[in-house]
């Protein structure tokens, strides 16, 4: 891969005197050492040489003396050959001397001058261990016997320890000539390394290393320490770590405490790395960190991968644990704000070893000089590199990707900047504000250098085989800078890098400057983005920065429009590539499109808009399907292209709705798509193939349902989801496992021909529709033309059951696919055949302005139940499409209509009125349009004259109901009872039922609209116990009650009765209390005419509240004597057989149970009373006697 100018003068920082250690002339505990003590390898002890041995005598000496654990042979033997290692070294005398002493005692003695101290102070030189010390600490240790050595360094140890459990974490340097003269270092710490062993409970080893930490050579006494309690290492590295500084590098105790660890993981290098992982656990000296990890680099060196510190640098910053961030990258802050480092700086260090790895893996021209130590200060002389080798791809990267980090996350900061291979992470580099284009020269270089990558963007583009080009990025920063949309160029480097860096706005204004003048001028980006190719196969599974992300923000900033680009083409051609997974950016893209074509970009240029897809070329989408859903689609284009192409067009016809008000102020007019066009579009087919592609389609099928169910909601109804989960269901697959050869091979001719000889036979036409209920939706289509065609045909007498039962079905089955043209083909079929007439074609506007033509059907449809479904579910489907159509309109004509006094459909006259009038207007043409239908529907469930004649009505009907529930008569009248209820009209009822319990459910005001209408009292008993939802007229009934009609009142209350007995409820309750409270109060101020008209209908009714509510016996009975009692006065003077028949209801209601047997009495009921008489109060009378008796019969029986 040939690249050029990829690093360009990666500055070093330049040095500061750092502290050097003091132990670097003493010989430290090897590795090889240390593994043998750790293992106790007595082979590989016994190869140390005898400066290496002397360290490790006392463990050696103790392991030697002490009683072992381990009493097996093969110790034995190991203890012999350590015995036979000491018996030559002179040293061992004295330890064994300090292993004699009286440990107990020396014990107590510190314990209490551990007390002492305690009580007078750290700072008292009071010592019960050594007392009046005749010469310095040095003569004395070396004058002393092996106890008194011991005492000695007790003592100063202690008081270090003391010292330091007082500093309240603040570091201090303890000079002491015992740990600091290199004559006894070596004896001083054998004595420590036998206190440490013998007296463990006094001096923690953690404690001990904490206190060594204070002195001079404390690391190489640590390291002492721990190599002869090699099972400690652990356990004091982590002590260490726990007590140290978040930042080591700032302090002398920081440095000293790193040291000293590092002196630690040199000495067992094997848990260095399980260190380091201590150093981030507990977010502790960072400097230690970077140091094992630059120790582990140099050990581990690896050319061809990625180096550990790279990984591991790249782990802090890049990972999820934001507190590790943050301590790291503080560490990086805190380094650089020190005027000058030198080599000894941990960060420095760093540095450095990042460079020459980034050195390392990129072939020079020229020699290279790394800087040294001596020479801190000189610039490093680094060459223009030509190339990078294959193999080292992975390695830049992840460098890249690590100085990213670093200057964006930690705030590294370099003069200049460096160009590396990673194009779109190399120019994100260059955004944050830690680059500093101080001259020119720099900027001159920068603008060079993104010209010489956009003029090889093809180039990158074939060589790295995806679609995501690095120029697209390029474009789209441009536009972003162009709308000044800063923080969106924030988001989009963080999203490259994928790392969350801070970038100040204000740091972008000189890049801003270089990309929108000197490189991308809008014009320039506007023209190259129309030129940009489509992306072929579009989808969720290509990501990066492409096309389509730069297309959306010229569209945001209506770049396209401000300078007459049209852009129209280009969307058109991504939409027909595409495919799934749905790619993210399709939907925002189509709605910032559709914006374009509306909204004009300035008010000052209302043309400057772009334009909309013409219909020809949404034709072509749907290839196949011209002339409406009566083939299935053209798999030319993907399924995706056509669901794209069909939520363009619904939201595009949404947003011109919404902004008519808008768009009439600037006297703008864009163009909406024709209804012929949004006919041959297979809407219902598509939503389908959504349904089942939800997971890849991400949001479209959600936001497709939202358009249907606001802009065409007959194509939304429940029933038709429901009907198409069984179709599509088990059921559906286990019928396909049944299809034949034969009924594949069925034609619709031979379907037509069926047809034709179904006056003659009906075996051939049974036969073929059963085989089409085998096919699935998309397979019937072509059948569709003629089963339909042929409806008229089925209301023939004659013709069975089943047949009508099956063109049912495969009808619903169509209505999955192709409801609206299935519909106007229905309609147009089911006609009324009328000779020497021409019928009228109807087309999908007609219906939709005027939905009842669906019931201008033949006549013989409302007794074919079948049929009368499908009729039934055109009108709920039409019915709601007049209600969006209705709105549309409004919407299209608000402001249209006022100057040019035009009138509109169902709002003739009314064009000058407010807006909110116009409104209601619309209401009141909707709820007269669906009670119309609901009156019709009602008129059809009554028994024509010819049905009378045979004996039906509906009130038989719904006593045969009754009687067939609860009857035990003989079975001669549950036959008849069946004869009735299985007739066809009974069956219309039913659907004409369940119908207006949607039609109520759904606007309650429908169904008060109807009963303030009213409809003939016979329909009562089957609307009330039909319609589930009649229990909402308790709402209004006594509203009802209270108008002036005398029909209305009539109704209310007969309505109150049957729903009475239907919901015996607290509410029906009150509501029949107030009923005849108003019929009492009606008494007092009625004629006698419409006393008679009033109280010869309503009378039956009270019976009905008596028997759901006794509660009312005692009001009901006060009003009817009240009635007779005003009937009588009336005629007194005319009849004499009234104040008799006073007398006995006065006598019922005192004593009804004496009159129930003659209550029941069949010669009472039809006894000898003047029924003759035609006066109107005298039938009144003989009414009121007639429902007392009914009243008081039921109450002493029961209901």
């Amino acid at each position: 891969m040939e690249v050029i100018p990829l690093l360009s003068f990666l500055f070093l920082p330049s040095g500061s005197t750092v502290m050097m250690t003091e132990c670097t002339s003493l010989q430290f505990v090897s590795p090889f050492a240390f593994e043998a003590m750790q293992k106790v390898d007595v082979v590989r002890l016994a190869s140390l040489s005898d400066p290496e041995l002397r360290l490790l005598l006392p463990c050696l000496v103790r392991m030697a003396l002490c009683a072992p654990a381990d009493q097996s042979q093969s110790w034995a033997q190991d203890k012999k050959l350590i015995l036979r290692l000491l018996s030559g070294v002179e040293a061992v005398n004295s330890i064994v001397a300090l292993l004699s002493v009286d440990f107990h005692a020396l014990e107590q003695d510190a314990s209490k001058e551990q007390q002492l101290r305690h009580k007078l102070g750290g700072g008292s030189g009071e010592s019960i261990l050594v007392s009046q010390l005749q010469h310095g600490l040095t003569l004395e240790f070396e004058h002393s016997d092996s106890p008194r050595r011991l005492r000695l360094v007790l003592s100063e140890l202690l008081a270090i320890m003391n010292k330091v459990s007082e500093s309240n974490g603040e570091f201090f340097f303890k000079s002491s000539e015992l740990f600091e003269s290199p004559v006894y270092l070596e004896e001083a710490a054998d004595v420590l390394c036998i206190l440490q062993a013998e007296l463990p409970s006094l001096l923690p080893i953690v404690d001990v290393a904490e206190a060594l930490l204070h002195v001079r050579n404390g690391a190489w006494f640590l390291c002492l320490l721990v190599a002869n309690v090699p099972d400690s290492f652990n356990e004091v590295c982590r002590g260490l770590i726990k007590n140290g500084e978040r930042q080591d590098e700032e302090s002398l105790g920081g440095r000293r405490r790193t040291d000293a660890l590092r002196f630690l993981c040199k000495m067992n290098p094997s848990q260095a790395l399980k260190v380091r992982g201590m150093v981030v656990e507990e977010c502790h000296l960072p400097g230690l960190g970077v140091a094992l990890t630059l120790d582990h680099t140099k050990n581990e060196a690896c050319e061809d991968g990625v180096s550990d510190l790279v990984c591991f640098v790249s782990g802090l910053l890049l990972g999820t644990n934001a507190k590790v961030r943050t301590w790291f990258g503080t560490f990086i802050r805190n380094g650089q704000q020190r005027k000058r480092e030198t080599s000894s700086s941990v960060l420095w260090q760093m540095r450095r070893q990042l460079l020459l790895e980034l050195m390392g893996i990129l072939p020079t021209v020229r020699s290279t000089r790394i800087v040294e130590e001596a020479d801190v200060d000189v610039e490093p002389n680094v060459s223009v590199y030509s190339g990078l080798k294959e193999e080292h791809v992975v390695k830049a990267s992840a460098l890249l990707r690590l100085y990213c980090a670093l200057m964006g996350i930690a705030g590294l900061k370099y003069s200049i900047q460096p160009q590396t291979p990673g194009l779109k992470q190399s120019f994100c580099l260059s955004l944050p504000s830690s680059w500093d284009y101080s001259t020119p020269e720099q900027e001159q270089l920068m603008v060079v250098w993104l010209s010489w990558m956009i003029k090889e963007e093809a180039y990158f583009e074939s060589t790295s085989g995806v679609s995501a080009s690095f120029g697209e990025m390029l474009l789209l920063v441009a536009m972003y800078f162009h709308s000044n949309q800063l923080s969106a160029i924030i988001d989009l480097v963080c999203s490259t890098l994928g790392m969350k860096i801070v970038i100040k706005p204000s740091s972008l204004s000189r890049m801003k400057t270089i990309f929108t003048q000197e490189i991308f001028t809008e014009q320039v980006v506007t023209a190259h983005a129309v030129r940009v190719p489509v992306t072929s196969n579009l989808s969720a599974n290509i990501t990066g920065f492409l096309p389509i992300h730069c297309i959306y923000q010229l569209l945001r900033s209506r770049s396209f429009t401000k300078h007459k680009v049209s852009i129209k083409d280009w969307i058109y051609r991504q939409l027909c590539e595409t495919s799934t997974p749905l790619h993210p950016q399709l939907l925002p893209l189509i709605d910032v499109y559709i914006n374009s074509i509306l909204t004009p970009a300035s008010k000052s240029n209302p043309e400057a808009t772009n334009q909309p897809v013409t219909e020809q070329e949404i034709l072509n989408i749907f290839q196949g399907v011209i002339g409406g859903d009566n083939i299935r689609l053209n798999q030319h284009f993907s399924i995706t292209a056509q669901l794209l192409v069909l939520y363009y067009i619904l939201s595009y016809e949404e947003a011109l709705l919404a902004n008519t008000k808008t768009l009439a102020a600037m006297q703008r007019k864009p163009k909406s798509y024709s209804s012929s066009l949004m006919d041959q579009i297979p809407i219902k087919f598509l939503i389908r193939q959504a349904q089942g592609l939800q997971q890849e389609l991400g949001g479209l099928h959600s936001a497709l349902l939202r358009l249907l169910a606001t802009n065409y909601p007959h194509l939304c109804i429940v029933d038709d989801w429901i009907c198409e989960e069984e179709i599509t269901g088990t059921d559906a697959l286990l019928r396909r496992m049944l299809l034949t050869n034969n009924a594949k091979n069925h034609s619709p001719k031979q379907l037509q021909e069926a047809f034709s000889a179904v006056p003659v036979s009906h075996t051939q036409v049974m036969q073929i529709i059963e085989h089409l209920t085998l096919l699935s939706a998309s397979e019937l289509i072509p059948y569709a033309d003629v089963l339909i065609s042929n409806m008229s045909q089925l209301l023939n007498s004659g013709v069975p059951r089943r047949i009508l039962q099956t063109v049912n079905k495969l009808w619903m089955v169509l209505n999955t696919v192709m409801p609206r043209r299935l519909w106007v083909m229905t309609v147009n079929a089911l006609q009324p055949s009328i000779k020497f007439v021409r019928q009228q074609k109807y087309t999908q506007n007609d219906l939709m302005i005027d939905p009842l033509i669906v019931l201008r059907c033949d006549q013989r449809v409302h007794r074919c139940p079948p049929l009368m479904d499908i009729t039934l579910h055109m009108l709920n489907g039409y019915l709601l499409a007049s209600k969006a159509y209705l709105s549309a309109h409004l919407k299209e004509t608000a402001e249209q209509d006022r100057p040019s006094q035009n009138n509109t459909i169902g709002l003739v006259g009314q064009t000058d009125a407010p807006e909110v009038t116009r409104e209601e207007l619309k209401n009141a043409l909707l709820a007269a349009q669906d009670s119309a239908a609901v009156q019709i529907l009602l008129e059809i469930c009554l028994p024509t004259e010819e049905e009378k004649a045979n004996g039906i009505n509906p009130d038989t009907l719904l006593r045969n109901v009754q009687s067939v529930i609860t009857t035990s008569t003989p079975n001669k009248g549950i036959e008849e009872g069946e004869d009735n209820l299985l007739c066809n009209l009974r069956e219309v009822q039913c659907l004409i039922c369940c119908l207006l319990h949607q039609m109520y459910i759904a606007d309650p005001n429908i169904a008060k609209l109807v009963h303030f209408q009213g409809y003939p009292c016979e329909l009562l008993p089957l609307t009330v116990a039909g319609i589930p939802s009649m229990h909402i007229c308790l709402d209004f009934i006594p509203e009802l009650i209270a108008q002036p009609e005398l029909e209305k009142q009539i109704f209310a209350i007969q309505l109150l009765s049957h729903l009475c007995i239907q919901y015996a409820l607290p509410k029906s309750l009150s509501v029949a209390r107030l009923a005849v409270n108003v019929m009492g109060t009606l008494l007092t101020v009625l004629t006698q005419a419409k006393r008679y008209a009033f109280f010869m209908p309503t009378l039956p009714c009270l019976v009905s509240f008596c028997r759901a509510f006794p509660p009312l016996y005692e009001d009901i009975m006060s009003l009817l004597i009240q009635i007779g009692q005003v009937c009588a006065s009336d005629v007194a003077t005319q009849t004499r057989d009234i104040d008799p028949i006073i007398t006995r209801l006065q006598q019922i209601k005192e004593k009804p149970s004496g009159w129930s047997q003659i209550c029941k009495d069949p010669s009472y009921k039809n006894g000898s009373r003047d029924t003759g008489s035609m006066d109107p109060d005298v039938q009144l009378c003989h009414c009121i006697e007639s429902t007392v008796v009914e009243i008081i019969n039921m109450s002493v029986t029961g209901i």
